[in-house]
């Protein structure tokens, strides 16, 4: 079981409301709501963080090249989209 390390958290009465109306119909505690809530923002932050190093060294010249480049082939059979058994056609 991961350690807990008491935090006296000052929200405003409002937030506050409407966090245990949340974690209640949930079926969970306050204390576990906020955890998790602090854990989807630091996965948010991390995630964001992680793709702007990743733009960061894109090198977009090589990007348009690419996008310049005519295939002129057909897409091949396993990448070929196939209408939806519900699709009508005209």
């Amino acid at each position: 079981m991961a350690t807990t390390n008491p935090y006296s958290l000052h929200l405003l009465a409002s937030l506050k409301s409407e966090a245990e109306k949340v974690a209640a119909a949930e079926g969970t505690t306050l204390d576990q709501f906020i955890n998790v809530a602090v854990a989807e923002k630091l996965s948010a932050l991390r995630t964001s963080r992680y793709f702007q190093d990743r733009a960061a060294g894109a090198d977009l010249e090589a990007f348009d090249r690419l996008l310049a480049t005519a295939g002129g082939k057909p897409p091949r059979l396993e990448d070929e989209i196939l209408p939806a058994e519900n699709e009508c056609s005209d």
